[in-house]
């Protein structure tokens, strides 16, 4: 996905002994070619000729639509992951980059690599190799920061066979440990107590203007009848029922 979206703003990749910044390229005295669309690249790694707006906006939103496809808000919405509706996203994905670039995109791009490459142990030398499980039998899986054994049940983890309880569970390599744990305060809970504590905010706020300067209107000692209350010894009296 972020392959796709780096097509879609900077271009193509650069062979990689010709990646460098192209301020720094012209400096030292290379050509940069600069396209109608040019926008460098800060890192440097791509060409910064991008394909036409229209063309930039359809691989963003395709790439967006793979991308949500397989985001975990998926559960809240009941919405299954399958196999096929992924082979489905990558090959719309894969039809807007034939779009965009019909003379097809360099070999050592990642965008190529990982649309079009079989082999996907070469992606173990990108960034992209970080994410990746080639050899099922390398990986585990893990839920509540523990490791479920190979060849035991769910159930025997979970010591449970009721089909309403619900986990997380992650797979790692299996030499990586266990992966990072679920915030106990997810982000829409998050959203929901700060705009809680902003609205109390306000409302304090405006409570604070609104008393202004005729607050010691309601002080005791500004009750034009307390001297003759107190004179009567009726100071500490109250009405039942009334607060003064």
């Amino acid at each position: 996905v972020d392959a796709v979206r780096g097509l879609a703003t900077h271009g193509v990749m650069k062979w990689p002994e010709d990646a460098g910044t192209d301020e720094v390229q012209e400096l030292i005295g290379n050509e940069v070619e600069k396209g109608p669309n040019y926008l460098a690249d800060p890192s440097g790694l791509r060409t910064g000729n991008p394909p036409d707006a229209d063309m930039a906006e359809v691989l963003k939103r395709e790439a967006q639509s793979l991308e949500e496809y397989i985001d975990k808000s998926q559960v809240q919405k009941k919405i299954p992951l399958t196999m096929d509706g992924i082979q489905e996203r990558i090959n719309t994905v894969r039809g807007a980059v034939t779009m965009a670039y019909p003379m097809g995109l360099p070999e050592w791009d990642l965008a190529h690599m990982a649309l079009e490459e079989t082999d996907i142990s070469k992606l173990q030398s990108t960034y992209l190799g970080n994410s990746l499980i080639t050899n099922p039998d390398e990986a585990t899986l893990w839920t509540c920061n523990k490791q479920f054994e190979r060849g035991t049940l769910v159930s025997d983890r979970l010591g449970s066979k009721n089909e309403k309880t619900k986990i997380i569970a992650k797979l790692t390599p299996k030499d990586d440990g266990p992966p990072a744990r679920e915030p106990i305060v997810s982000e829409a809970e998050r959203n929901a107590m700060s705009a809680y504590y902003f609205k109390r905010q306000e409302e304090l706020k405006r409570l604070a203007d609104a008393e202004g300067e005729d607050d010691y209107l309601n002080s005791e000692w500004a009750n034009p009848k307390g001297l003759k209350r107190n004179l009567q010894g009726l100071g500490d009296v109250r009405a039942p029922g009334l607060k003064f």
